[in-house]
C-alpha cells in the first residue's frame, strides 16, 4: 500500500474516481425528470432521417451512465501518476473533464431532441444542447489545466536547491559571486538586418527559392552572434554567442586583472567573435564592456551591457582570480 500511495496522487485519484461517478449521477436523475416526455424506445444513434436504432428508456440511461463513468475513470487515471510531469498531468486532467463532459452532452442531447416526440424515428440530436454542452467542457477544462495543482513530490530540482541552500548557507558570498546575464546589440542593428537581408531574400524567393532561403538562414546565423549569453563566477568566465555556442572560455587562474571600460568594437576588428592582435572579443556593440587580462598576455573584451553590469562583472571576476590564485578553487569555469 505504501507503495501504491507513493507513486500515486492521492487527491487527484479521488476526484478521478468520484467525479465521473457524480457526472453519471447526475445524468441518470435528470434524464428521470424528462422520462414522462420521452417515446418508447427511445433512439441511440441518428442520420439524416431521424433516428436509425432504438433501445429501450432503461438501457439508453444506464448505458450512458457507464459509458460516463467508464470514459472519465480512463481519462482522469492518467494524470494520476506521479511520475509523470507536472505540465503534462495538467494537460492530461484538464483533458478528463474535456472527454467526461462532452460524453454528457452528447447524451444529454440525444435525450433532449427527444422530448415531446410520440415517434423516436422523426428527432434528431438537439443542436443546441451539444453545442452549449460542448462550448462549456472546453471552457471548464482549460480552468481545470490552469488551476489544478499536483502533488507535490520531492523531485531532482529539489535536491538541487538544497544543496545551493546549504552551499549558500555555508558561504553568503557565494551568491555576490556568481553572474548569469545576457547582452545583445541595439534593436536598430537588428532592424538594419532585416532590411538588408530578409526583404531581399523574400524578392529573391520568387526566382529562387533555396537562394532566398539561404540568404535568410544568413541572416538568422549573424543577428545570432549578436546574442551573448555570460557566465561568471569563481571558477571563472564562460561566452556563449546565440546563447548556445560557447566562444569564451577564461578559468579564474587565468585571469590577471579585469576593468571595467567602455570600448569602440571597431578596436577589436568588430561585432560578433573576433580574433584581433592580442585579443579574443565577443562584442554585440560599442559601449560598456569587460577587458580582462590573462597572465599569458592576451586579453579578452566581452559587451557587458550597462555600465553597472560591467562593474558587477569585472569585480566578480577579480574576486575569482584573487581567490584561485590563492589556491581556494579549481579554476574550471561553472565550478564552484
Amino acid at each position: 500500500m505504501g507503495t501504491f500511495r507513493d507513486s500515486m496522487d492521492i487527491r487527484a485519484l479521488r476526484f478521478a474516481v468520484v467525479f465521473p461517478l457524480l457526472l453519471a449521477g447526475g445524468f441518470v436523475v435528470c434524464a428521470q425528470l424528462l422520462r414522462n416526455s420521452l417515446p418508447e424506445p427511445v433512439a441511440v444513434m441518428w442520420n439524416s432521417d431521424g433516428g436509425s436504432s432504438f433501445a429501450p428508456f432503461g438501457a439508453y440511461v444506464s448505458g450512458g451512465a457507464a459509458l460516463i463513468t467508464l470514459v472519465g475513470w480512463i481519462a482522469f487515471f492518467q494524470a494520476v501518476p506521479v511520475s509523470r510531469p507536472v505540465i503534462m498531468r495538467r494537460v492530461l486532467m484538464g483533458m478528463g473533464l474535456l472527454v467526461s463532459l462532452f460524453v454528457t452532452a452528447v447524451l444529454a442531447a440525444g435525450l433532449v431532441g427527444q422530448s415531446g416526440a410520440v415517434d423516436a424515428r422523426s428527432t434528431h440530436v438537439d443542436p443546441v444542447i451539444l453545442a452549449m454542452g460542448s462550448g462549456a467542457a472546453v471552457a471548464l477544462s482549460v480552468v481545470m489545466m490552469m488551476a489544478f495543482k499536483p502533488d507535490p513530490r520531492w523531485t531532482r530540482e529539489d535536491d538541487q536547491a538544497l544543496e545551493t541552500a546549504a552551499l549558500l548557507a555555508a558561504d553568503p558570498d557565494l551568491a555576490r559571486d556568481s553572474l548569469r546575464m545576457w547582452v545583445h546589440a541595439r534593436s536598430s542593428v537588428f532592424i538594419m538586418i532585416i532590411v538588408a537581408a530578409v526583404f531581399p531574400a523574400v524578392l529573391i524567393a520568387v526566382a529562387l527559392p533555396w537562394l532566398g532561403a539561404l540568404l535568410v538562414v544568413a541572416a538568422l546565423v549573424g543577428a545570432g552572434f549578436l546574442f551573448a549569453r555570460v557566465r561568471a563566477d569563481r571558477g571563472g568566465l564562460q561566452v556563449f554567442a546565440g546563447g548556445i555556442v560557447r566562444v569564451l572560455t577564461v578559468p579564474a587562474v587565468d585571469i590577471a586583472a579585469a576593468a571595467p571600460t567602455d570600448v569602440k568594437a571597431a578596436d577589436y576588428g568588430g561585432w560578433g567573435w573576433r580574433h584581433h592582435d592580442d585579443a579574443t572579443a565577443m562584442l554585440v556593440s560599442s559601449g560598456p564592456a569587460v577587458v580582462v587580462r590573462k597572465l599569458n598576455g592576451r586579453r579578452v573584451a566581452l559587451s557587458a551591457g550597462t555600465a553597472a553590469a560591467a562593474d558587477n562583472l569585472a569585480g566578480i571576476l577579480n574576486r575569482a582570480a584573487e581567490r584561485a590564485h590563492r589556491g581556494g578553487e579549481p579554476g574550471q569555469p561553472g565550478s564552484r
